[in-house]
């Protein structure tokens, strides 16, 4: 059975996209089964990290959204931008539409966010996958608590700033209320001076919530400018080192028989 997880910030640039994308890599090496959804229909950027140009998405979520596709025919293989894959890890992403026009109807005229839920069913049983990660829009509208609603885990995400702390109790009360099954933090952007347990410490008993990871703000990735996933280019990269913290939590222990751990 599919896993869901919910990956989500209350403010843009806290570089959720890049842990999604990190993740899906990780998980992938330990021979899970990964599916990405991009539901920030109206920033997406996801696929850049995967290295893929706006011509090579054929079929899109906004696709399916309006019902000229399935769900499974927007689903792009990214495998082989996984850096040694364990047996059976496989990526899949479904990116959103990057043309102006098709942004703007989804602006004017929205969606059946129902739709969206079970488009989520059908591709975790289409492709067989062992988690879904879904990246969400920063904020809080009907899809992204749609998003929290059905998923196993949730993710927030957010950097060491009075305003995302505000932002996070908000959706964290929501998130409780929706009695979600796992909730975890990943601070992110955090100062090499800063002391760091100190700081872990300080959130967790501010929000009653565990600190899956706090990560650092890397050159790694700036340099890459979402121009590839770190995980496969730097494994040894210390932002990398800490996610496999937060990917041991959110890692389903009825792994696949093949799978490497």
């Amino acid at each position: 059975m599919t896993k869901l997880v919910c990956v989500h910030s209350y403010r843009g640039g806290t570089g959720k996209s890049n842990i999604v994308a990190n993740l899906a890599v990780l998980l992938a090496q330990r021979g899970r089964r990964v599916g990405i959804i991009d539901t920030d229909i109206r920033s997406p950027g996801i696929h850049a990290l995967f290295g893929l140009e706006r011509a090579e998405i054929h079929a899109s979520l906004n696709d399916y959204l309006w019902g000229k596709c399935l769900i499974e025919q927007a689903a792009l293989d990214v495998t082989p931008s996984v850096a040694s894959p364990g047996p059976g890890g496989a990526v899949f992403l479904v990116p959103c539409s990057m043309r102006a026009g098709e942004i703007a109807r989804i602006l004017k005229e929205g969606y059946a966010v129902e739709r969206l839920n079970d488009g989520m069913q059908i591709l975790s049983e289409a492709l067989d996958l062992d988690i879904l990660l879904i990246d969400t829009h920063p904020g809080v509208n009907e899809e992204t608590l749609l998003s929290i609603a059905i998923s196993d885990s949730v993710l927030f995400v957010l950097r060491p700033d009075h305003q995302d702390y505000q932002g996070t109790a908000v959706t964290l009360e929501l998130a409780h209320r929706l009695e979600v099954s796992q909730l975890l933090l990943v601070v992110n952007k955090v100062l090499e001076t800063t002391d760091q347990d100190g700081l872990a410490e300080k959130i967790v008993t501010a929000f009653q919530t565990p600190v899956a990871a706090v990560l650092p703000l890397t050159e790694d990735l700036v340099r890459l400018g979402s121009g590839g996933v770190l995980a496969s280019l730097r494994p040894e990269a210390d932002y990398v080192r800490r996610l496999h913290a937060v990917v041991g939590l959110i890692d389903d222990a009825a792994a696949r028989p093949n799978a490497v751990t």
